[in-house]
């Protein structure tokens, strides 16, 4: 009886045979070929390379579909390299300007990870709305365009498949998508990898359980040297900004070009991008070395030539930092010559030259808050007929702010352009434990103060302050309806996307008998409306002359009566935005009073609030006109023939109740 044996031959790896001599059997090429392949080990790989490798781009997903190429953006080489498993570096910061291919970078190293070096993997958007449509345009088509990906990660229709919307599940590892809003996705699993994505606009604490940056990261510690974590965001305001934060205390890279003339290394700044006055197509770039001007077109070949440069030295020497403008956008992208005509089309409004900076030049903006001189807003102060809602008022909020012996309202009208009239100022005598307080304030709710063209206008929206007693101010609210009335929380800190957020279900009591739910708290980022009540305030006024040419008020612009007197000027610039250092010498904006009393800017802020909840910031152009034909408060027009077309007065019996909530609007 013969016994099979086996040799290895160095040119045909294990043959199988028997005493008769070595035979091959059918399909033992297949098994052999199959037995090497996985023996052999994988390659070794940095996440660009994988990118170049395995990575398509789908036509939902990418403006460029197809084979991904690092070469359209050379700047992002070193980036993802760094998240590779043989750099020694932990923390990888990138503080950039918008679609300059970050996020794609990102989505490379999920690749990457799932691929070669599976591990548990933490992925944050600012909330979990945001992780549900990542996981659907983003996570999704990179599964399914790549053959070896889809191998690794089995289908959501599969039975058992491990893979939803928020979890992919794949062999060594799982990838776990979550809000920075939700507490309970941050602290839900250990994780080796974590991709904290725009992590400026997270809130400034999950869920109220602290920092979500700081709660991410705490997953990853048990990893030690093993971990990585990608940080990502365009920034926001200096001294809140999150990624500017960690920028600062890393090596601050830069990503250095040569002159195409003269070769001078330099990185790419915004004053050297110059252009004629009105003609943003004559947009060229002035080297620094030579001052010759540098055509678009030398853009290529100029990022091919770049290198990352560190211009500090790092606080923390396994966090390496990088900073990007969108003045490196690859040909096809983003111009020089529409960065220009954005800079030019920004003059004038501190919130276009805002989101520029951030958006553009992927910088911090500097907030004013600079407290306005009272005695120059005395000065400032118009005359109209008292009591009397002015012809460009169309709608009416009140902010009211509840203190322990009175409650203290002020009634604002509100145009277009958020255009605003203080109209009245009523301070009711009690605290919240006095029943009558509460009653002249439901009273307050039911009166109404004439219009200019003849119509009344009742109070649309009330945002009334929880800070003192909030049971008692859940209570009344309760009472009165949400529809016109919105309790209120201040909370420190910018939120100009969303700066009030809600409402969120609360407990009141009635009656002795506590309600789960009972209340809808409304949250406030104060500081977002302080700086912009103190910018309105500092807007320049046309004179009387130009006014009588037709040249209107700026947008925003805040008008006080002459009845206003010195103490309530005081009290709305009562504030002073203040940049103050952290125990760990981190940079942080902070309001501090410059007198004891407020309440006027409090109520101020609680007013503008309530404009928001009504929807004054998201309202179609239709709808102002609609209220101004409501109100016959249309802009006045001078005809082909030079006649002067008043508005016509309001209509009998018409309301905004429908625009504005049940009991707001006019009778």
């Amino acid at each position: 009886m013969s016994v099979p044996t086996s040799t290895n031959s160095p040119s045909s790896g294990l043959i199988f045979g028997d005493d008769d001599g070595l035979t091959d059997f059918d399909g033992a090429s297949e098994i052999l070929r199959s037995w090497g392949s996985g023996l052999r080990p994988d390659p070794d790989l940095t996440v660009s390379e994988w990118a170049d490798r395995h990575r398509m781009l789908s036509g939902r997903a990418s403006a460029e579909p197809g084979r991904y190429r690092t070469g359209r953006t050379p700047y992002m080489r070193e980036i993802m390299d760094r998240l590779s498993p043989g750099d020694p570096m932990q923390r990888v910061v990138f503080m950039k300007a918008a679609q300059v291919g970050a996020t794609e970078a990102g989505n490379n190293w999920i690749g990457f990870a799932i691929h070669h070096t599976p591990g548990p993997m933490l992925a944050v958007q600012p909330t979990v709305e945001l992780a549900k449509r990542n996981s659907r345009q983003r996570i999704d088509p990179l599964i399914d365009e790549s053959p070896d990906l889809r191998e690794r990660v089995k289908p959501a229709r599969s039975r058992d498949a491990g893979n939803t919307m928020l979890s992919k599940e794949f062999a060594g590892g799982i990838l776990i998508m979550t809000g920075a809003n939700s507490a309970v996705g941050l602290r839900s699993t250990p994780a080796r990898y974590i991709f904290l994505d725009e992590v400026d606009a997270y809130p400034a604490s999950a869920d109220e359980e602290g920092d979500p940056v700081t709660l991410a990261e705490a997953r990853s510690l048990t990893f030690a040297h093993r971990r990585k974590v990608f940080l990502v965001s365009t920034p926001t305001i200096r001294g809140l900004s999150r990624i500017e934060r960690e920028y600062e205390v890393s090596d601050q890279r830069r990503f250095f070009v040569p002159c195409p003339h003269c070769g001078v290394m330099q990185w790419l700044k915004f004053d050297r991008l110059r252009w004629q006055k009105g003609r943003p197509e004559t947009a060229e770039y002035h080297c620094e070395g030579c001052d010759a001007a540098i055509a678009e077109h030398h853009k290529t070949a100029m990022l091919e030539g770049g290198e990352w440069r560190a211009t500090a030295t790092a606080a923390d020497p396994t966090t390496v930092g990088y900073h990007l403008s969108a003045l490196y956008s690859p040909i096809g992208w983003l111009s020089w010559s529409r960065i220009a005509r954005g800079w030019e089309a920004a003059q004038g409004s501190d919130e276009a030259i805002k989101a520029f900076r951030n958006t553009i030049l992927g910088e911090t903006w500097v907030e004013s808050g600079e407290a306005p001189d009272w005695q120059r807003l005395y000065d400032r102060r118009e005359a109209w007929k008292p009591g009397t809602v002015p012809a460009c008022g169309l709608f009416l909020t009140a902010g009211a702010d509840v203190q322990k012996d009175r409650i203290e309202v002020d009634v604002w009208a509100w145009g277009r352009g958020l255009e605003s009239w203080l109209v009245d100022h009523v301070v009711i005598k009690g605290g919240p434990d006095r029943h009558d307080a509460w009653s002249e304030l439901t009273a307050l709710l039911d009166r109404s103060w004439p219009h200019e063209h003849g119509a009344h206008l009742r109070i649309a929206r009330l945002a009334i302050d929880t800070g003192y007693e909030a049971p008692a101010v859940y209570a009344w609210s309760r009472a009165q309806g949400f529809a016109q009335v919105s309790p209120v929380k201040g909370v420190e800190g910018f939120n100009r996307s969303s700066p009030v957020s809600g409402p969120t279900f609360v407990d009141a009591t009635e009656g002795g008998k506590r309600l789960r739910r009972g209340a809808r708290l409304w949250t406030v980022a104060v500081s977002t409306f302080k700086a912009e009540t103190y910018r309105f305030l500092r807007l320049a006024r046309p004179t009387e002359e130009e006014r009588a040419e037709g040249a209107a008020f700026p947008t925003g612009t805040i008008h006080l009566p002459t009845w206003v007197e010195s103490e309530w000027l005081k009290q709305v610039v009562a504030e002073q935005l203040v940049t103050v250092r952290t125990k760990r010498g981190f940079a942080k904006l902070e309001w501090q009073k410059l007198r004891e009393r407020n309440e006027a800017l409090d109520c101020r802020v609680y007013a503008r609030a309530a404009a928001w909840i009504a929807g004054a910031d998201r309202w179609p152009d239709e709808k102002w006109r609609d209220l101004e034909d409501q109100l016959g408060a249309a802009p006045t027009e001078i005809d082909s023939a030079g006649r002067v077309n008043r508005p016509q007065a309001a209509p009998q019996g018409k309301r905004q109740s429908d625009w504005l909530g049940r009991r707001g609007g006019w009778f």
